[in-house]
């Protein structure tokens, strides 16, 4: 398949300057992140019918998206901004984001003879998706000499490729897509966002900013890890056959409570676990991540930030594959359930006090840990030339035990990105009871 091939790299800064000069704190949520990798999702789309005949046209997009993520940054401060330590006494620093306009990166790019089918067609995510996106291989802690927010266009034979790279350190999840779907409204032609974002949460009492860490606490950063052999798929489940497993699995156990993502979640982790055949006794872990926008009053709903914990399911090799579906939902179910808000405010209350950042060398070969979610709203992006076909990840944070969630393109279904071995993979896809509930 094709190289990339770079055409132009440009900083975008916000069009209105009156936001510069704002200070944003990082709090416990962002901080622990540090380490780790970006964020990086991106839209596929067909390409615009005047965009295929003609050459000036292309420019005239380009120029359009420049636009529009200009004025979007208007409202998003934060994302033209760069990350900064202050330093205190007793060798302890904090980190801010300094909305200083500094800008945004922004490329344009061509896969010469790439088309939408090389992309979505292959059984395993071909390796080229990776270099559609910017800001490739930097921790977010890098954001004190990099963009925070990078965005690249890439075009295809017949499609365009959005890809869209934010710093952890400063959005999860629900704060990227919050931006994308901003981004979007814009390109459209709103003139106002339907949600405008909140920056400064009010955390509880005893947690003050700015946070300060010791400058050990930076040396988690440049953790050495190798990672092994992996290959990507997406598997698609339709809303019919969630269906079926949540009814499965609330039927064994006699409850209603058990929800279609638990359901499914616990149809891919038995899988895996199945068909890596470890020792019955083998403890294996599912990493599932809690938001806390709607558990914390103090929190906005549009807060725009990082705002969830990990929490870990833990069981037994034997117990997981022996005990059904029903059963290891349940588990997941129980662990979500003691997330309440005085959860979320004893972490923030607890973690200055012992600051550990997550890392990679955190991801131990029997665990599968769950990004992203179904709920967020991906396919509803139009930039102005219709609604997107795919939905793909990049490079960033991929390990041994990545399972991405995606909404599927209908309304109900969901697709997963499950990042494993080779061979996991294709035992996976011969696997019989988790193939019947796939749609190929």
């Amino acid at each position: 398949m094709a190289d990339v091939r770079f055409i132009s790299s440009s900083i975008v800064q916000a069009e209105d300057h009156r936001a510069s000069g704002k200070r944003i704190e990082l709090t416990p949520w962002d901080l622990r992140l540090l380490a780790i990798g970006h964020i990086q999702k991106g839209l596929l789309f067909p390409k615009p019918k005047p965009y295929l005949q003609e050459k000036e046209t292309e420019n005239t997009l380009i120029h359009h998206l420049k636009t529009s993520l200009s004025r979007t940054l208007d409202y998003f401060p934060l994302l033209a901004g760069r990350l900064e330590t202050a330093e205190h006494e007793d060798d302890a620093i904090s980190l801010f984001v300094d909305c200083n306009n500094a800008g945004a990166l922004f490329i344009h790019a061509a896969a010469d003879g790439v088309t939408i089918s090389d992309i979505i067609k292959p059984v395993c995510v071909p390796p080229i998706i990776h270099s559609f996106f910017p800001l490739n291989g930097l921790n977010n802690y890098k954001g004190i000499t990099n963009p925070l927010l990078g965005i690249q266009i890439t075009d295809l034979a017949d499609g365009i490729f959005v890809g869209c790279t934010i710093n952890h350190a400063v959005a999860d999840g629900t704060s990227f897509w919050h931006f994308f779907n901003s981004w979007s409204e814009i390109s459209k032609g709103s003139i106002h966002l339907s949600k405008p974002p909140v920056f400064q949460c009010r955390l509880p009492d005893g947690t003050d900013l700015p946070i300060r860490i010791p400058q050990s606490c930076l040396e988690q950063i440049n953790e050495d890890f190798i990672l092994p052999p992996l290959r990507e798929r997406v598997f698609h489940f339709t809303k019919e056959n969630i269906a079926k497993l949540k009814a499965k699995a609330n039927a064994e156990i006699g409850t209603n409570n058990i929800s279609s993502l638990q359901a499914l979640m616990s149809h891919i982790w038995r899988s895996v676990i199945r068909n890596k055949i470890l020792d019955p006794n083998e403890e294996t872990n599912f990493r599932i991540v809690v938001g806390a926008r709607r558990r914390l009053q103090e929190l906005s709903e549009n807060y725009f930030g990082n705002a969830m914990l990990g929490r870990i399911v833990k069981m037994k090799a034997k117990e997981l594959l022996e005990q059904g579906i029903g059963n290891v939902a349940w588990q997941m179910n129980s662990v979500i359930a003691k997330v309440t808000e005085e959860t979320f405010k004893k972490f923030l209350q607890s973690w200055p006090a012992s600051p550990k950042l997550v890392t990679m060398s955190n991801m131990t070969s029997n665990t599968l840990v769950i990004s992203s979610s179904p709920r967020f709203n991906m396919y509803g992006n139009d930039f102005g030339w219709g609604k997107p076909i795919a939905v793909r990840s990049g490079s960033a944070n991929k390990f041994d035990g990545k399972i991405t969630l995606f909404c599927g393109a209908k309304e109900g279904s969901i697709d997963i990105e499950a990042c494993l071995s080779p061979e996991i993979l294709e035992a996976m896809a011969n696997d019989q009871e988790f193939i019947d509930i796939v749609t190929v």
